[in-house]
């Protein structure tokens, strides 16, 4: 059975409807764009300076530097000449924390140097009479000799204006010429050679009709003749690079009474409507847009459950969409530079991208290609699937306000390094504190890669299995490792392997210059492109047997693709045993570990299950497959049931689609359940109980002829059902959702000790199931 909800997420909070302000950033100058040749590119394209660590397409480290930071929200950052520029609503300006220095007065926006992170001498103050001022977009001229701002205030250093300001970088003051009337909130700005763009909640400039869009002279402010009126609030504007075209974003349904939602192209000079766009949700709202050499893209925020709330890449040649990343997590802000595309977000959900669940984590700060590298996916739904996202997870927390953590973003230079600033409502950076501002080099790599968790086994003569789970390093995705045998201070192998924050797989290395009854010991290390190198693992011991030994030899001749054998000393990994296999277990809960003895004659154990908290799940989403088989071993005499095995959406938390799955009833039968279209189960009959607290088989297999339930290496049923739900998910042990399922016992999580535990990509014969379990009790 699978549970189709949608993700919950309520994402319109009070104030954050079309009235709510909403600040603009245009973080990538021109001089900063890196053009791609086209699609495939992107991960064959170095950035202007590549960091001297991190993977490529990624720019920059994920270490921040000491940074002065805010006491209220940045929703806006611009750049120019080493000195970045940032508005918003806030007072006061603090040194980093544990630095000296004295916490400065300031008005809404501040001037920082893009190499030290401190204050400049520049100061302005954006100050309303009739509300609280709020600095919500800047931009800065072609010539460089302009800032431009646009938000909700009436004065800039006492000087009046209305809602949008230009000032004069070498002099930092308000040009009193430049007083083009706004008649509410801007939200976003963009500036060619001659005219200034701006998308917010007015309805009027200079007292002319011009609805949530107009331009006015970039030198006088008088009004322009563009006119692109919407019926809903803009929150993004942005010039295509040939200055041609203005790419709208918004709220809207309705631009120059054409249907067109939330994206529209307007010609940059009379605002006709070039092209419209009817793709998005209803709900699901333009809140960024930025452009490359190639291509725009957007940021979406869905303002209800499971709406759209990621992005989309572009063609600027003819303006058709190219890929989409649904991620829920309501995108802020996009930026573009050197083949990746950084983003900030909330993301807690891509598992429409086939990558990590609804695991209760946000990830605030992430990067994923521009373009797909070599050929793009098939459609899914109708979009083509966004690529994957790259190794750099900065942590920031959500922080004030809506608590959606970062909103802004920009990459500044000075000298030789290439710095990207963030701004947003956080008050964490890397668990550290740190409000509002950050920011991350091109180099100077500090971070060392987490430690693996090693393991090591053997089951015949001549050869060791050391498998690890891979290390997760913020700015790199792969990673360097070295296996140390005997306490040697030469590694005996060295090897990378590549991984990300939600997807940790097992590595492994067989080691055939082995004696057969000897004892190994092996530790390994990870390294990153700059040479950071994690502690030594934990000592992984094994002892080369004299003989095969028959089980598990034969569970990997029958081409095994998850094997866990639960021989593991340390928390929280599970081995994967297999031939190659790299498909580990992540425990949750602290299972006990090494019960013995295990099911199968010889020196394994097992883990044992407290039926409440714990578990094991495969740490790779995947498909089941139209074929496959799942076995294990359990012993138990619980009467409250539970799940055995199953193939599940979630990780941590209980997954909404679930099935192809074993569990056992309260009066201890064991069911085989999946689901296609209904629910479909097999059973052992009502007369045999399997909790009498003796190790016990169960296999189940599907395929073209159809289910078939096995236990103790007997038949007990086959049914004539050849397909199950297809979906992505994990494989989990020990317990996930029944709900619906029939029997469905007192507890979906298991009360017990399991043992080998296999996945198979086919489905086993009866013959074989039969001989494993022969070999596994004889003598």
């Amino acid at each position: 059975m699978t549970e189709r909800h949608s993700e919950r997420e309520q994402r319109r909070r009070p104030g954050d409807g079309p009235g709510r302000p909403r600040r603009r950033s245009r973080g990538l100058t021109a001089a900063l764009v890196l053009a791609l040749a086209g699609a495939g590119a992107g991960l064959g394209v170095l950035a202007p300076q590549q960091a001297s660590a991190v993977t490529p397409p990624v720019s920059f480290t994920a270490d921040n530097l000491p940074t002065w930071q805010t006491n209220g929200i940045v929703w806006a950052m611009t750049q120019v000449n080493g000195t970045v520029f940032t508005g918003g609503t806030f007072s006061e300006l603090r040194p980093p924390a544990g630095t000296a220095g004295t916490a400065r007065p300031v008005v809404n926006f501040a001037a920082l140097d893009a190499a030290t992170g401190a204050p400049t001498s520049c100061q302005l103050s954006f100050t309303t009479t009739s509300s609280t001022a709020t600095v919500r977009a800047l931009v800065v001229s072609k010539d460089k000799k302009t800032l431009y701002a646009g938000g909700r205030f009436g004065a800039v250093n006492d000087v009046k204006v209305s809602n949008v300001a230009a000032i004069d970088i070498a002099t930092c003051t308000p040009k009193a010429s430049f007083h083009p009337g706004f008649s509410a909130t801007v939200r976003a700005l963009a500036v060619s050679d001659t005219t200034l763009y701006a998308a917010g909640d007015f309805g009027t400039v200079q007292g002319q009709t011009r609805r949530k869009f107009a331009a006015v002279s970039a030198t006088t402010g008088a009004l322009r003749s563009f006119t692109a009126n919407a019926d809903e609030a803009g929150r993004a504007v942005e010039l295509t690079p040939d200055g041609k075209n203005v790419l709208l974003g918004g709220d809207f349904f309705t631009v120059n009474g054409s249907n067109s939602h939330a994206l529209a192209v307007a010609d940059a000079v009379s605002g006709a409507v070039r092209k419209t766009y009817n793709t998005f949700h209803r709900l699901s709202i333009v809140m960024d847009i930025a452009t490359d050499g190639t291509s725009f893209y957007t940021g979406n925020q869905g303002n209800a459950g499971g709406v759209f709330d990621g992005r989309t890449a572009f063609n600027l040649s003819d303006f058709s969409e190219r890929w989409r990343d649904r991620c829920l997590g309501a995108t802020q802000n996009v930026l573009p530079y050197g083949g990746a595309l950084y983003i900030a977000s909330h993301a807690h959900n891509c598992a429409t991208e086939g990558e990590f669940p609804d695991d209760g984590k946000r990830r605030y700060l992430m990067a994923q290609p521009t373009h797909h590298q070599g050929t793009a996916p098939a459609p899914v739904d109708g979009f083509v699937p966004g690529p994957g996202k790259l190794g750099w997870f900065p942590a920031v927390n959500g922080g004030i306000g809506e608590g959606v953590g970062p909103r802004v973003m920009t990459v500044a230079a000075k000298g030789d390094t290439k710095y990207l600033w963030v701004g947003g409502e956080f008050t964490t950076v890397n668990t550290k504190p740190q409000q509002g501002l950050t920011r991350f080099a091109s180099t100077g790599d500090v971070g060392a890669p987490t430690t693996p968790v090693a393991s090591a086994g053997s089951i015949r003569p001549g050869e060791v299995q050391v498998r690890w789970r891979t290390s997760f390093d913020a700015d790199d995705s792969r990673l360097t490792y070295r296996i140390y045998r005997n306490g040697a201070a030469t590694p005996v192998h060295t090897m990378t392997a590549d991984s990300l924050e939600f997807q940790r797989r097992q590595a492994s290395w067989t080691d055939t210059a082995v004696t057969a009854g000897q004892t190994y010991t092996y530790r390994v290390t990870a390294t990153d492109g700059a040479g950071n190198t994690s502690a030594r693992s934990a000592t992984a011991s094994v002892t080369v047997p004299t003989s095969a030994q028959a089980y598990p030899n034969q569970v990997r001749a029958d081409g095994a693709r998850l094997y866990w054998r639960y021989d593991d000393t340390v928390s929280p990994y599970v081995a994967d045993s297999s031939n190659g296999g790299n498909t580990s277990g992540v425990q949750v809960g602290a299972p006990s570990l090494r019960q013995a003895p295990g099911a199968v004659t010889g020196p394994s154990t097992a883990m044992g299950f407290n039926g409440t908290t714990q578990q094991v799940y495969s740490d790779h989403r995947q498909r089941a497959g139209s074929s496959y088989t799942i076995e294990t071993w359990f012993r138990t005499g619980t009467t409250a049931g539970g799940k055995l095995i199953g193939f599940g959406s979630h990780t941590t938390q209980l997954s909404n689609q679930y099935d192809d799955h074993l569990y056992m009833t309260n009066d201890g039968r064991l069911v085989f359940g999946v689901y296609s279209g209904s629910t479909y189960t097999l059973a052992s009959p009502w007369w045999e109980a399997y909790n009498d607290s003796r190790w016990h088989h169960v296999v189940a297999t599907q395929g073209p002829a159809g289910m078939a339930l096995y236990v103790d290496g007997q038949s007990k049923g086959t049914l004539n059902v050849p397909g199950h739900a297809d979906y992505t998910g994990y494989w989990h042990v020990g317990g996930d959702n029944l709900a619906g399922w029939p029997g469905r016992p007192f507890s979906d999580a298991f009360a017990g000790q399991i043992d080998e535990t296999a996945v198979y990509p086919t489905a086993l014969s009866a013959a074989q199931v039969k001989n494993h379990f022969d070999l596994a009790t004889a003598p």
